[in-house]
């Protein structure tokens, strides 16, 4: 199956689901909180990104190749949570949000990492960062605060851990179009695999996971070969024109980020899904459009 990439090529029914959006004959669908990690290593063709394929009978985006991440639970928000790193207030303001959304979003990036890779980016105070979470020990918490059984400020409190807020940088902010039954408002982070720490098959929600250069995650997608969303794909697009990691994380550092709702707009005789405007250029480069 070809899979569709960016410019998408919208089917009828769709094109008049978002036009009964725009003029109020229907009412979008509440989205959800998330937040999503990029998680990157060296590799001899340019940055390695992580990648989860979710399970084929998922409810959304069944099938597609993502990066480890979900939905914000409510424990997020606790003020109690041990935190090193730039304060909320600076999170807030770079990532286009209050201080108490950015809290539990920048928990949740961390949370979920370590949920769905095995990888945890905190450690015993800010010069460190936990070396090895392959032990049972470690696994067993992991799959309890998967299941919600235990809570992040709980998880970090009882190991003396705090969270490493500084090994995340700003990427992107996505919101799911209107016509979508089910639609998330999230939050693209960035983050260096931690040394000594390795990634695990251990997410319940997908079916395969794998390193890929962000170039070699691009040219398997172009080649229908590897299914992913529009904002996976962008953002692999963009990570795969940095030649190492580190420079990716560096120019996350300065990054603030808006919310970018894809709208509808021409394509040709037919219509697509906008992209954020400094994407365009990348995009039409890569396309050859």
């Amino acid at each position: 199956m070809k899979v569709p990439i960016p410019p998408i090529r919208l089917p009828d029914h769709l094109v008049e689901a978002a036009r009964e959006f725009a003029d109020g004959r229907r009412e979008p669908v509440e989205p959800r909180d998330a937040a999503t990690v990029i998680l990157l290593r060296p590799s001899e063709r340019g940055p390695a990104v992580y990648y989860l394929r979710r399970q084929v009978s998922m409810e959304f985006a069944g099938g597609m190749c993502v990066y480890p991440g979900g939905r914000v639970d409510p424990r997020d928000f606790d003020r109690d949570v041990a935190w090193e790193g730039p304060a909320p207030a600076e999170w807030a303001s770079r990532l286009g949000c209050d201080e108490e959304m950015a809290r539990a979003l920048v928990c949740a990036a961390v949370r979920e990492t370590f949920e769905e890779s095995g990888v945890l980016l905190a450690g015993p105070h800010e010069h460190q960062v936990v070396a090895d979470t392959t032990g049972d020990d470690w696994e067993a918490d992991r799959a309890a605060l998967e299941s919600r059984e235990l809570a992040m400020t709980e998880f970090l409190t009882r190991r003396g851990l705090v969270l490493r807020t500084d090994l995340l940088g700003v990427w992107a902010a996505w919101l799911t179009p209107v016509f979508e039954p089910k639609r998330f408002r999230t939050w693209f982070f960035v983050a260096l695999l931690p040394e000594g720490q390795r990634t695990r098959d251990v997410s319940t929600e997908s079916s395969e996971v794998t390193w890929l250069p962000a170039r070699d995650a691009i040219a398997m997608a172009d080649r229908g070969e590897m299914l992913m969303l529009p904002p996976t794909y962008l953002t692999s697009l963009e990570v795969a024109q940095y030649a190492e990691p580190a420079e990716v994380v560096d120019e996350a550092q300065g990054r603030t980020v808006e919310m970018h709702t894809p709208g509808v707009e021409a394509l040709g005789e037919g219509w697509t899904l906008s992209v954020p405007e400094h994407l365009r250029s990348l995009l039409a480069s890569h396309t050859g459009s």
